[in-house]
């Protein structure tokens, strides 16, 4: 059975489509009042808000920031604790990918990734704890990747801000281990999501192969299942990571990648 997380309130960046919105369903249905950030289709986004409405008490609301902007960061954070005057847990998910040997990297490019999937998550913890402090508990998961322990050629910006996003991670346990607090960074290897179905589509533009030849020799064989990683269950090892019987974890980068780091 799922956790109950009955009356905490998240916030889950970049959440209105791939891994962050799995993880606000699986928060959502364990009772959590979830705030969702990220862009997307109206509609889209309206339907997800209502799907959020759950029978376990579930709420949400929509609040979109340019998580490259400090200042929208700010605002954004602003707003997400005074909807429900508390903030319990944080996931910093949302993520942006560019790929291009290093002498060829747009440098526009290197620093929006920076921005985005690493100087994010700093602005948004540092916002976040002191309400966690005054509640005396407090849950933040860094959605880092298997790139965040190993490289691939032509990911640079990526590579070096999730391994940034998992020394990150450390600092805010040590800082918080005595506060009831925990931060962990998860990481996945290659999930099904928009942003790996768009590398999925450039991959096939560039060398002309088959999308299926793509998959099997660029994508799955990192993963020694040879299978994508679901969306499913990142979510639902974000929500034992919530709950009162990770309590005692904190502090690590928590691969769930079909193997891929073992090898």
């Amino acid at each position: 059975m799922s956790p109950s997380l009955t009356g905490k309130v998240a916030l889950v960046t970049g959440s209105t489509s791939g891994i962050g919105r799995g993880i606000a369903l699986a928060l959502a249905n364990a009772g959590c009042k979830v705030v969702v950030n990220g862009f997307g289709d109206a509609s889209a986004i309206a339907a997800l808000l209502s799907e959020l409405k759950t029978p376990a008490g579930g709420e949400a609301v929509h609040i979109p920031a340019n998580l490259a902007k400090p200042d929208e960061i700010a605002e954004l954070m602003k707003q997400a604790e005074s909807r429900w005057r508390r903030l319990d847990i944080l996931v910093n998910n949302a993520g942006l990918q560019t790929v291009a040997p290093l002498e060829s990297f747009p440098p526009e490019k290197w620093d929006e990734l920076i921005a985005v999937n690493l100087s994010a998550a700093f602005h948004t913890t540092r916002a976040a704890l002191p309400a966690m402090r005054r509640h005396g508990w407090g849950r933040i998961l860094n959605v880092a990747s298997a790139h965040g322990l190993v490289a691939s050629a032509g990911k640079s910006a990526y590579v070096a801000a999730k391994h940034g996003l998992v020394g990150l991670t450390k600092v805010t346990a040590l800082e918080t281990a005595r506060d009831r607090i925990t931060c962990n960074a998860i990481c996945p290897g290659y999930v099904r999501t928009p942003l790996v179905e768009n590398q999925l589509a450039e991959q096939a533009r560039l060398t002309g192969k088959p999308l299926e030849r793509i998959i099997d020799d660029v994508i799955l064989a990192k993963q020694p299942t040879g299978e994508f990683v679901t969306v499913e269950q990142v979510a639902g090892f974000a929500l034992f990571l919530c709950s009162d019987t990770a309590a005692g974890i904190t502090g690590c980068a928590l691969p769930i990648d079909g193997g891929w780091t073992a090898t």
